[in-house]
């Protein structure tokens, strides 16, 4: 027998049945289902620019307070990735460069929830209840490649920033753009997708499915405090997984002009040769905590954002309708 999951299906229901917001709902139970799905049988027309624009504000609000707050662990992270051997690790400066990473990181999580949000909600309409977490993945896969184009260009400046190689993100820029081209704003551009493709695709699925299955164990919409620690678990466990990925980008993106590592494969050969391979775990502790934490603020944030929003559409909507009438 299969692991037990959790479908609520209002078309093919059990006598069980529960309130949520002042509406009967129907939960049953399908062991044959592997992954949490859900359903219900009164479902608005999909609105795909509301949508993608309440996944811009929310994402972008969510990106910005994570940022804020979490940039010194993620610069201490940086440092120890980016140090060789055992170089001594400087803790002066951990806000180097926030306010120019500030302006990547708000429309880059916008574009990210932006293009995941409608993307998600068309998947889950096209694929079966039972491959849920399909659409979950590819959704994240999805937006992670829209917002690779603005991301990558601030990570750069970001690191080298953390790394203390330039004086302002302006500097950065253009000094970047100087030396090695329009190109080194893109360095380790294959490594980051290496790294962020899977991270986005996991991290979101992971999310979605614990917090589906989460709401039908208990029969209601989840409250913040509940998102956050759903999203602090998605967020941790899958930054310890992609923690090498991440290694591997830092020293590519932060080596500039220099070209020690010709690319991903042979960053890799040559960190395992030179400092061996638990080099390539360098940084997990600052990261988990980082993402751990980052995670539980993120998702706190998003799903608190969209319910605002949710409930601002749905006076106006009311409003409307009254007029009409």
């Amino acid at each position: 027998m299969g692991p037990l999951t959790l479908a609520l299906d209002a078309k093919n229901c059990s006598p069980s049945s529960h309130r949520s917001n002042g509406k009967i709902q129907n939960v049953q139970f399908n062991p044959k289902r592997f992954f949490a799905s859900i359903s219900t049988q009164e479902q608005k027309p999909f609105d795909f620019f509301r949508t993608l624009v309440d996944g811009v504000i929310a994402g972008g609000t969510a990106g910005v307070v994570v940022e804020t707050a979490l940039y010194p662990i993620d610069t201490i992270k940086t440092r120890l990735q980016a140090a060789q051997g055992g170089g001594k690790i400087n803790l002066r400066g951990l806000y180097s460069g926030l306010t120019g990473n500030l302006a990547g990181v708000l429309p880059a999580s916008a574009v990210f929830v932006g293009v995941y949000e409608p993307t998600k909600q068309k998947l889950l309409k096209l694929f079966p209840e039972k491959f849920s977490a399909v659409a979950h993945l590819t959704a994240g896969a999805i937006g992670g490649i829209a917002a690779s184009l603005i991301r990558v260009p601030t990570e750069v400046v970001k690191q080298r920033m953390q790394t203390r190689q330039f004086a302002s993100p302006p500097d950065a820029v253009r000094l970047i753009i100087s030396k090695e081209g329009f190109r080194g704003l893109y360095a380790g551009y294959r490594s980051f997708l290496l790294r962020d493709l899977p991270f986005d695709a996991i991290q979101f699925c992971i999310y979605e499915q614990l917090r589906i299955g989460y709401k039908m164990a208990a029969k209601r919409d989840l409250n913040d405090p509940e998102n956050a620690a759903i999203g602090a678990f998605a967020g941790a466990l899958t930054g310890a997984i992609t923690t090498p990925l991440d290694v591997i980008k830092t020293r590519l993106m932060v080596q500039g002009s220099t070209n020690q590592y010709r690319g991903v494969f042979d960053c890799v050969q040559a960190i395992v040769r030179e400092e061996g391979p638990p080099a390539l775990l360098k940084g997990f502790g600052p990261r988990v905590l980082w993402i751990g934490i980052g995670g539980s603020i993120f998702f706190g944030v998003l799903e608190s954002a969209k319910r605002f929003l949710s409930q601002r559409h749905n006076t106006s909507d009311k409003s409307l309708d009254k007029k009409q009438e």
